[in-house]
């Protein structure tokens, strides 16, 4: 009781903060990085060297009202024929601006609904990829798979085209909380989706939950993590489901009423989080969860442990390029965002030229404070030396940000020679401790809630 008093008094309950997956976040991306700038960066890109890809597939067959990813329903393919089109125009472009001999060390389909396409969109679309770029030695081809959009066929053709990593999404079996949030997914049909993954050797699985949504208690969530469980997943994300209905309008249609509040939200992580540690799962930043033998786990034991928008990866690319509507590059001079709006992304690439809409070019601090937040996020700790010797900053100021840092949490950090570092008992409270590495005025941009 005086551990969940403390996180209260230090703002776990009532703060509002970033998930941290870039800094800075994309509220704060401006105008100033457009088609040209992009270019610029593509073509900075080192000969034979490695980025990741990331294809967003913005169309679902209908809108989940939980979800506020951008996304858009369609009853007919011709939407997503069209797209498609326009994603093969987008990949031959960028084909002309990659250095020579560049790989991939990922591809990640998401969305929406990538599993909407029909098998022969999906044949087309890696085949535009492959003409782009060759896979790497190591490459990982992942696909966000619907279980309620998925068939042998399109599975077959994920499979022969290289996809060797599934991500499903679950948030709960629950049926009261399923019809509550819009989303109808049973245990069986999901657990048929993933018997014909494993059937066609595709060995690798994550998963999502979501905790903190409505109805959902200690019980509830309970049954759906041994039932997620029994899928034996590599990885599991378990996210804190986000209410921001003045950001998308179709959580309106979630009853508020019966969410839990911030203090049953974390008792229904702990839950949760105590039944994947109980089942051998290794503990992966603040919300993922990875089988021993996994990437994720081996990374975080060897310090590679890496955060980007899809939450924690093993990706070691400097290089991450976003193509679709909505979608963000990371590069090492600052991000790209493509237009949000799927009529614009289509104008700007059936015109001949990137749809880059905003961005942010480092300045400054940017990627010191982005370093410090990132190993807060993976690592619970920020090892002195390494910043010391990849930044420009002494290791006097450095332990003086430190020190503030701690005096903002009731000095319940620990500071040693090597660095500051983040107990068991306060690790909650990560995210908040993060932003207080963080320069950018947070009151413009609307966040979630801390836990």
């Amino acid at each position: 009781m005086a551990k969940r008093t403390q996180l209260g008094r230090l703002g776990l309950f009532d703060a509002k903060v970033p998930r941290y997956t870039s800094y800075p976040t994309a509220p704060h991306f401006a105008g100033d990085v457009g088609p040209s700038r992009f270019s610029e960066w593509v073509q900075a890109i080192p000969e034979y060297g490695e980025i990741s890809l990331y294809l967003h597939v913005p169309f679902c067959r209908r809108l989940c009202w939980f979800c506020a990813c951008r996304t858009q329903g369609t009853a007919t393919a011709n939407p997503v024929r069209a797209y498609v089109e326009t994603l093969e125009a987008e990949l031959a472009l960028l084909r002309q601006h990659l250095p020579r001999g560049v790989k991939l060390s990922r591809l990640h389909w998401g969305g929406g609904t990538p599993t909407l396409l029909e098998p022969d969109l999906m044949k087309r679309l890696i085949a535009a990829v492959r003409q782009t770029a060759d896979f790497g030695e190591s490459a990982e081809f992942s696909v966000e798979i619907d279980p309620n959009e998925i068939d042998a066929a399109r599975l077959d053709a994920l499979a022969e085209g290289g996809m060797n990593r599934a991500s499903i999404g679950v948030q709960d079996f629950d049926p009261l909380i399923q019809e509550a949030i819009g989303r109808e997914q049973s245990y069986d049909v999901t657990r048929a989706a993933v018997d014909m993954i494993r059937e066609r050797g595709i060995a690798s699985l994550n998963t999502d939950i979501l905790f903190g949504l409505p109805h959902q208690n200690t019980i509830r969530i309970t049954e759906t993590v041994q039932k997620l469980l029994s899928f034996a997943p590599d990885r599991v994300a378990l996210y804190g489901y986000a209410h921001v209905p003045w950001m998308a309008k179709r959580q309106q249609m979630i009853p508020s009423d019966k969410l839990p509040t911030p203090e049953e939200r974390l008792e229904l992580f702990e839950t949760a989080r105590k039944l994947f540690r109980w089942d051998g799962y290794s503990e992966i930043g603040i919300d993922h969860f990875a089988a021993p033998s996994d990437g994720l786990a081996i990374a975080q034991k060897t310090g590679k442990l890496r955060r980007n928008f899809q939450g924690y990866t093993d990706d070691t690319s400097d290089v991450l390029i976003g193509l679709g509507a909505s979608s963000i590059s990371k590069f090492p001079q600052g991000f790209a965002q493509n237009a949000s709006a799927t009529s614009e992304y289509t104008s700007a690439v059936r015109d001949g030229r990137f749809s880059t809409a905003r961005g942010h070019t480092f300045k400054g601090e940017d990627r010191l404070r982005g370093r410090l937040i990132e190993a807060l996020m993976c690592d619970f700790r920020i090892n002195a030396a390494e910043i010391t010797h990849d930044f420009d900053i002494s290791r006097a100021r450095l332990f003086e940000m430190f020190r503030a840092t701690n005096a903002q949490f009731e000095n319940i950090l620990e500071i040693t020679e090597d660095g500051i570092y983040v107990p068991a008992d306060a690790r909650p409270l990560t995210r908040i401790i993060a932003r207080s590495f963080d320069a950018y005025d947070l009151s413009k941009a609307g966040h979630s809630s801390a836990i």
